[in-house]
């Protein structure tokens, strides 16, 4: 009798078991960074030592893995983005700041940038979801810090102004994704201007 506890909880705890989960997540790393966004669920879970069953019983689904895998990159990369942000600054200098946390960790993890961004985005409309409330968030931080420091003085021109920034930034950095010819340098200071410029316009 006494076993029988261990015995119903034993799979459900298998399922949630956080090291667990964490080890497998670092087998996807291994996986996309090796073989890009074609990275197929029966590597990783090869690379983790496990069946695909498995790997899908930890995430419940190949979109549950999508969703962990956004949440492990993109969040430490919009943090990121918003310590710049809030740096206590002037606005070129955040702007460049900014600009350049964003373009050096996608170009630094370019294949894991490709496999959210790209696949798992086109497979998984709930990660695509997920990405996509993470960037607006962003556009209406942003809107925030420009009225708080009166950058700009409407709210709505705020809103319209920092989601602009936002979609321009992110299609920018594709863009360069594509032409690694583009010096870094160049592309932040000039990315940079642009986006000071699209603030401090007047209408």
């Amino acid at each position: 009798m006494a076993s029988e506890p261990a015995q119903h909880t034993a799979p459900a705890a298998r399922g949630r078991n956080p090291e667990r989960r964490r080890a497998i997540l670092d087998a996807a790393d291994r996986v996309i960074q090796r073989d890009g966004p074609d990275a197929s669920m029966s590597a990783i879970a090869a690379e983790a030592g496990i069946s695909k069953p498995i790997l899908y019983r930890h995430f419940g689904d190949k979109s549950g893995l999508y969703r962990a895998l956004a949440r492990r990159h993109v969040d430490p990369l919009m943090e990121r983005v918003r310590a710049e942000l809030h740096a206590d600054t002037s606005l070129a200098r955040r702007t460049r700041a900014t600009v350049g946390a964003y373009l050096g960790m996608i170009r630094g993890n370019l294949n894991l940038y490709r496999f959210l961004m790209d696949r798992a985005t086109s497979e998984d409309p709930r990660t695509r979801g997920d990405l996509g409330m993470m960037v607006r968030r962003l556009g209406e931080e942003l809107a925030g810090v420009l009225l708080a420091d009166g950058e700009v003085a409407d709210p709505v021109r705020a809103q319209i102004v920092a989601h602009a920034v936002v979609g321009m930034v992110q299609a920018a950095g594709e863009w360069w994704l594509e032409h690694p010819e583009v010096a870094e340098d160049a592309i932040i200071e000039d990315l940079a201007a642009s986006v000071a410029g699209a603030i401090t316009a007047r209408p």
